[in-house]
């Protein structure tokens, strides 16, 4: 399994990041608030699940945000365990 970041789709218009994986997509949507990036919530449907594709997606968002400087509020409970336990991004929470 590749854990290549170029599969991340930004859909700015839907105001989400998108993983798209055996007919399934992955979302992790957002809301930006002047330099603050707040993650609402992520979904990985359930015919997907357990094959890393959630921290795919965050990671490559994440990276995406660090890149515009952005701050990251982490609503979403996935988000916040994600850079709980990846400390490299743990400079982007506001």
């Amino acid at each position: 399994m590749t854990t290549s970041h170029s599969e991340v789709i930004h859909n700015s218009a839907e105001s989400r990041f998108e993983l798209a994986e055996g007919g399934y997509t992955a979302i992790a949507a957002y809301r930006i608030e002047g330099d603050q990036i707040s993650f609402t919530h992520t979904v990985v449907p359930e015919e997907v699940e357990g094959r890393g594709i959630g921290s795919r997606l965050i990671g490559a968002a994440l990276d995406e945000v660090r890149g515009k400087g952005l701050k990251v509020v982490p609503l979403c409970y996935f988000v916040k365990g994600y850079i709980e336990r990846h400390t490299e991004y743990q400079d982007l929470l506001a």
